[in-house]
C-alpha cells in the first residue's frame, strides 16, 4: 500500500528528493482544481518560512496554480497563522504555506488552507491526492497571473495587536523586559513589527534567516539558547517560536521551560476568571501531561482529548464552540481569534497576563504540577510505522507496563505523522521507573520492526 501523501500537518519531506518541484506543481494543480470547482477569478495566497528550497517550491506551486487560471499573491516570509488569517482578510479562495515547521532546513512542506483559513480536512486532502496519483487530466483554462503585492507583515501584525487589545483592553506591557527567539524563521519580520509597538523592553535573537539556519540551534527546538540569554540579561522571561511560528514555548525568569501544558493552564484559568472559557472546556490531545489533566479536574474545567495534531484539536473546538485548545508541543489555538495555532498570538496573550498579574512567569506556571515524562523516538521506515498495532509481543509489553503503572502513569505509542519514527511516551510519578520501561519498550519495537 502506497504511503499517504498528506501527513499530520500537510505534505512534508526532504526538498528536492521527496518533495520535488514536480510534486509541488502537481499539488498546486490538484489543489486549484479541487478547491475552486465552478469558480471564476480564483485567488490564492502563498507564504513561506525562509528555507533555501522555498523559492523553488513556491515557484512550482505558482506554475501549477497559474496553469488552471488561478492568480497568486506571494506573501513572502510570514508565519503559518499569518496565511490562515490573510486568506480571509484579503478575500482569497485558498492559502498555501511552504514550511517544514520545526524540521531542519533540508526539509520542506506544504500546508493548504481553505477560504476560511482552516487547514483542509482529511477527505479534501484525499481528493487532492487522488488527482495527483491518477495523473488527472485537468480542464484547459485561462492562465493565472501574479497579484499586486501587499504589506503582509503589517496587515497580519496589526491584527495581532488588535487581538491583544480585545483580550486585555488598554493593557500596558511597558513593565516587561522579555526575550524573543524567532528561530531564524517565519516570525523574524512580524515579531520586530509587533513588539516595536508595545512599549516593552524586548530583545529579539535568531531573527536573520539565511535559508539554512532555520531551527539551527535556536527556537523552540533549542530553548536552552533563549534560557541562557534570559539568565545572562536578567529578563522577565521570553518566548521561542518554531520555524513557521504556529507554536511557542516560553522560558520563565529562572530559566524553566513553560510548554503547552503550562501555557494552556495559565491562559485557561485566566479565561475562566474572565468568564470567557466557552463551555468551561479546554481541548487537548492524548499527549497532554497527566499533570495538566489533573489541573483541569482541580479547577473544575472539562478536558477533551483528541488524537495528535492541531487540526484535530481545531475540529473539536469548532464542534463544541470551545475557545481554547492545544498541544504540549506549544500549538495553542485561541479559537475566538484564530483558526489555527498561532505562536505570536499566544505570546501576546501570555505576556499580557503576566503584565497584569504583578507576578512572575515562574509563579504563574506553578498552578500546574507536571508528571515526569519520557519520550523516545524509534527510527522505523515509513512503510512499517503502523505495524506495531498488529505485533503481539509489542501489544503484550504495553499491556504489562500499563498494569504495573496502574492509575499513577500511562503508556502512549504512536507513529509520527511527519517523520519515519514511532514515538514511545511514558508518564508516571517515578522518573527512573518510567525511563526503564520506556527504554525496554523502545528496544522491543526496534527489534521487532527493523
Amino acid at each position: 500500500m502506497m504511503k499517504r501523501l498528506f501527513g499530520t500537518d500537510g505534505v512534508r519531506g526532504v526538498a528536492g528528493v521527496e518533495l520535488t518541484s514536480n510534486l509541488a506543481m502537481e499539488i498546486g494543480k490538484a489543489a486549484a482544481y479541487i478547491l475552486t470547482k465552478n469558480k471564476e477569478n480564483v485567488k490564492v495566497i502563498i507564504g513561506n518560512d525562509g528555507r533555501e528550497s522555498s523559492d523553488m517550491l513556491v515557484a512550482a506551486l505558482k506554475a501549477g496554480l497559474y496553469s488552471l487560471g488561478v492568480s497568486v499573491l506571494d506573501a513572502g516570509l510570514i508565519p503559518t497563522p499569518g496565511i490562515s488569517y490573510l486568506v480571509g482578510y484579503y478575500n482569497m479562495d485558498a492559502g498555501i504555506m511552504v514550511t517544514a515547521s520545526h524540521n531542519s532546513y533540508e526539509y520542506n512542506g506544504i500546508k493548504i488552507f481553505d477560504s476560511n483559513g482552516y487547514k483542509l480536512p482529511d477527505e479534501v486532502e484525499d481528493e487532492i491526492e487522488k488527482c495527483i496519483r491518477e495523473d488527472f487530466n485537468y480542464p484547459v483554462n485561462k492562465i493565472g497571473r501574479p497579484l499586486e503585492e501587499r504589506n503582509t507583515t503589517k496587515d497580519y501584525g496589526d491584527y495581532l495587536l488588535e487581538c491583544l487589545n480585545k483580550y486585555n483592553p488598554d493593557i500596558n506591557l511597558s513593565s516587561l523586559n522579555i526575550g524573543i527567539d524567532t528561530s531564524n524563521g517565519a516570525a523574524s519580520k512580524v515579531s520586530e513589527y509587533i513588539y516595536s509597538k508595545l512599549g516593552c523592553n524586548y530583545h529579539i535573537i535568531n531573527n536573520k534567516p539565511n535559508g539554512t539556519n532555520i531551527n539551527d540551534n535556536c527556537g523552540s527546538m533549542h530553548p536552552e539558547v533563549l534560557k541562557d540569554y534570559i539568565i545572562k540579561n536578567k529578563l522577565d522571561g521570553g518566548v521561542c517560536y518554531d520555524g513557521d511560528a504556529d507554536r511557542s514555548i516560553f522560558i520563565d525568569e529562572l530559566g524553566n521551560i513553560i510548554d503547552g501544558d503550562y501555557i494552556m493552564s495559565i491562559i485557561g484559568l485566566d479565561l475562566k476568571k474572565k468568564e470567557k472559557l466557552n463551555n468551561n472546556t479546554i481541548v487537548g490531545t492524548v499527549m497532554n501531561n497527566l499533570g495538566f489533566i489533573n489541573f483541569c479536574k482541580e479547577n473544575k474545567i472539562n478536558f477533551i482529548a483528541t488524537k495528535v495534531g492541531d487540526r484535530y484539536v481545531l475540529e473539536e473546538l469548532k464542534l463544541g464552540s470551545f475557545s481554547l485548545g492545544g498541544e504540549q508541543s506549544g500549538h495553542i489555538i485561541l479559537k475566538d481569534y484564530a483558526n489555527t495555532g498561532d505562536g505570536e498570538l499566544t505570546s501576546l496573550i501570555l505576556f499580557s497576563i503576566l503584565a497584569s498579574s504583578s507576578s512572575t512567569l515562574s509563579k504563574l506556571s506553578n498552578i500546574m504540577t507536571k508528571y515526569p515524562q519520557v519520550l523516545i523516538n524509534v527510527k522505523i521506515s515509513n512503510d512499517k510505522k503502523s505495524d506495531y498495532y498488529m505485533n503481539d509481543k509489542i501489544k503484550e509489553k504495553i499491556s504489562e507496563i500499563e498494569t504495573i503503572l496502574d492509575s499513577s502513569g500511562r503508556v502512549l505509542v504512536r507513529p509520527s505523522g511527519t517523520e519515519p519514527l514511532i514515538r514511545v511516551m511514558l508518564e508516571g510519578k517515578d522518573l527512573k521507573v518510567i525511563n526503564k520501561y520506556a527504554m525496554t519498550l523502545a528496544d522491543l519495537i526496534e527489534e521487532e520492526l527493523n
